[in-house]
């Protein structure tokens, strides 16, 4: 079975989304759609903008959205998914995909969720850090003795968790995660505490959009970062999405039930190839490659 796999913030690079502008009718359409339904030229910044450029709040996220699903949607009949999961932000190109979300529908709300974390972020010093080389339970264990807000946030391979929450905490949980005898404990250049209650502010606003936006019954399963478990009713889907902004991504979680449901080749679809290299991380024998664009 065939599980398409989207990724999130972080897999943008200058110049990305051209090739497809430039040789597919369909995406030169929806790249200029876009514009219209941001109020900017976000094509001008993928296309000519710096990696400083890319990385700003309101690019960052609905740049890796578009490229991935505008690269769907040029693969045309050749994409045929019997699942589809996307990590964080690629959650929302994943349900795009999968029919649950229509194209202008996901590029607000992924839109409104870039301003709704900034804002979020702006409230109180906060950070994450990347643990290697510890038991997910160790983690957890250190993370709740800590005095403060610091919580797992990317459950993202074995041995590699993301923690996130206050600064000060964050501090304090490198330190004893060291002393545990993390391989590193690393603070990571982010806006703010992402996946975790800092993010509350956040949450409580794009649920308002996410409420009032139409799901549709989807193609085939999503498994959410949420409850990293297949979901088919759109219901369900509209409740985990809103969860997602202050829960944990379970991302070996999902892709682990992703094989035990039958998945046995991983295409990621969008910049970069990080999520292939973590699912092989997570099962040696499954494949894992790049979604392929149609040959002429």
């Amino acid at each position: 079975m065939k599980a398409y796999i989207f990724p999130g913030q972080g897999a943008q690079f200058s110049g990305m989304g051209l090739d497809l502008y430039e040789k597919y009718d369909l995406a030169q359409e929806l790249f200029e759609q876009a514009n219209d339904i941001l109020g900017f030229s976000i094509t001008d910044v993928m296309f000519q903008g710096s990696a400083e450029d890319l990385k700003e709040t309101k690019v960052t996220q609905p740049a890796i959205f578009l490229h991935s699903v505008i690269l769907s949607k040029v693969l045309g009949d050749a994409f045929k998914p019997d699942m589809v999961a996307g990590h964080s932000l690629g959650e929302f190109s994943a349900l795009v995909a999968n029919g649950a979300l229509k194209f202008e529908d996901g590029l607000r709300l992924v839109s409104e969720r870039a301003l709704a974390m900034q804002k979020a972020c702006e409230i109180s010093p906060s950070t994450m850090a990347a643990v290697l080389g510890l038991e997910d339970g160790v983690v957890e264990r250190i993370c709740a003795s800590i005095n403060g807000v610091v919580v797992p946030a990317n459950y993202n391979c074995p041995g590699q968790l993301v923690i996130s929450g206050e600064t000060t905490a964050v501090e304090a949980a490198c330190a004893a995660l060291k002393d545990a005898g993390a391989r590193r404990a690393l603070l990571l250049p982010v806006g703010g505490a992402f996946h975790s209650p800092m993010m509350e502010p956040a949450r409580e606003r794009l649920a308002l959009a996410i409420e009032n936006t139409t799901f549709a019954q989807p193609v085939c399963p999503i498994y959410q970062n949420v409850s990293a478990s297949a979901v088919n009713n759109a219901a369900q889907i509209q409740k985990n999405l809103i969860a997602q902004l202050t829960s944990p991504v379970r991302w070996t979680q999902s892709v682990q039930q992703m094989v035990k449901d039958g998945a046995a080749n991983f295409i990621e679809v969008g910049p970069g190839k990080v999520l292939q290299g973590v699912v092989k991380k997570i099962n040696p024998d499954a494949t894992a490659s790049s979604a392929e664009l149609p040959t002429e």
